[in-house]
């Protein structure tokens, strides 16, 4: 059973160029709904009229132990188990979200919008910061980075959650994606992969 999911957005400098918005001083943060959780090969449902969906693959920190006000030093040890995260979204929505300065929760949040796959468990030493992320539609290349290009890394990003939100077991952390978003479309394949980590792969269904 999962817990909160929370989102780091705007952790790429690349990503952060190609959608044009402003560097952020401390990670930008925004929660997903449980309901928004599916797994491999389960479908990613877009409802009618919505406008343009992206994908984007990212890290996701699933948290073992229970933890307030971390530190850098210490956070990696609350983390059980990694996973691959599709951040779906609902552009257009959230376009229009942030240009009449109201929050894009509902553009993150919809049903379906957050494919995870299966978790493994995270074994001390794994190294974090230099992890090859792809994602592919229909075989095609979309996205292709590094978390080594990250803004904030991930000890850095559970510590700073951690210092608003208490973290549970169970929670998930998703830690942003690299640039190379794109449009999804019914009938589309979505495969998001991490070396080690696993894939998550699903077919854009369209209501």
């Amino acid at each position: 059973m999962h817990g909160k999911i929370v989102c780091i957005g705007q952790n790429y400098w690349e990503h952060i160029k190609e959608l044009h918005n402003e560097v952020p001083v401390e990670p930008v943060i925004f929660l997903k709904p449980a309901s928004s959780l599916i797994s491999d090969g389960e479908e990613i449902v877009i409802p009618a009229g919505l406008g343009r969906v992206d994908h984007e693959v990212e890290l996701a920190l699933v948290i073992g132990t229970a933890g307030k006000n971390l530190s850098g030093l210490d956070a990696l040890k609350h983390v059980s188990h990694l996973a691959v995260f599709n951040d779906v979204t609902a552009r257009d929505m959230q376009n229009a979200a942030r240009k009449a300065g109201m929050p894009w929760a509902l553009a993150k949040g919809l049903d379906t919008f957050a494919p995870m796959s299966a978790p493994i468990s995270f074994e001390r030493g794994m190294e974090l910061d230099n992890l090859d992320l792809l994602l592919t539609v229909n075989g095609e290349v979309r996205q292709k980075g590094t978390t080594a290009d990250m803004i904030h890394n991930s000890a850095v990003l559970i510590a700073y959650v951690s210092k608003w939100m208490r973290l549970e077991p169970g929670d998930i952390i998703a830690t942003g994606t690299p640039k190379g978003v794109s449009p999804l479309h019914p009938g589309d394949v979505v495969e998001a992969s991490i070396p080690g980590v696993g894939r998550v792969r699903n077919r854009v269904h369209g209501l």
